[in-house]
């Protein structure tokens, strides 16, 4: 058994901010590493926003400019990073997260498999792939928001006997519906968990959204924590960045 320390990093997202949302991830990966993290796991589509169309025209493919960016804040911090990002491919836009390791390197990506198609048009593409990296520190798995609301992408998580698993989320409700919201986003990780038999860090983000079907729905942050056995570990703060750091027994 071995002990790391993860930071969830709670951050606020900007739809559209591509540069204000990298100073913010920039700040928060050192924070973390500063308090001594190994990992830090950010939410999911945090440089342009969640089903914001105009990251069919301003994202980039990976590799690219938006990873490259990624990975060099990863090395400059010396840290594991976990981050969700748009990722364009041809015609097509994927919801994407990147494990990066401490060097720069891509070590995994992954593309959101469950998608809410009616929210953006054109929707994002969905993916296929259930993977886990391979770390000295373990097998490391990925996957984003929606995909662990399913149970056979659970299922097929389960199989690779992941050590850990990463999960950027962007959990959006209506502005009444929290914190209470933030309960749901307990249950879901909770049972992701057990599922997996395998700690999970599910972060989520601070922001709104400011298009499509949903504009106005809110994140309100309460990323949560939970160890294998779905006890929660720790929970990031209602309504406003939280860099919080978790140990993790793997």
């Amino acid at each position: 058994m071995s002990i790391i320390r993860v930071a969830m990093c709670q951050i606020v997202c900007v739809d559209g901010d591509r540069r204000g949302n990298l100073a913010r991830i920039d700040l928060a990966a050192e924070e973390a590493a500063r308090a001594g993290a190994e990992i830090a796991c950010f939410p999911e589509t945090a440089l342009y926003g969640w089903v914001n169309p105009d990251a069919h025209r301003r994202a980039h493919p990976i590799p690219g400019k938006d990873s490259r960016r990624l990975c060099e804040i990863a090395s400059r911090h010396g840290l594991y990073l976990c981050v969700g990002l748009a990722e364009k491919a041809g015609e097509n836009l994927y919801d994407s997260a990147l494990f990066i390791d401490p060097r720069g390197r891509i070590l995994l990506k992954h593309r959101k498999i469950i998608l809410l198609s009616e929210l953006m048009t054109p929707p994002y593409t969905p993916g296929s792939e259930v993977q886990v990296a391979e770390t000295p520190l373990g097998k490391i798995g990925v996957m984003i928001c929606a995909d662990t609301h399913e149970q056979e992408i659970l299922a097929k998580m389960a199989k690779l006997k992941p050590d850990l698993v990463l999960v950027p989320y962007g959990y959006a409700a209506k502005e009444e519906a929290w914190p209470e919201h933030g309960k749901a986003l307990e249950r879901v990780v909770t049972n992701t968990a057990t599922m997996c038999d395998a700690p999970v860090i599910g972060t989520n983000l601070i922001g709104q959204i400011t298009h499509g079907p949903w504009i106005g729905r809110t994140y309100a942050g309460h990323s949560v924590a939970a160890d294998r056995t779905g006890k929660i570990l720790a929970c990031g703060r209602d309504f406003d960045r939280d860099i919080v750091l978790i140990t993790v027994s793997l």
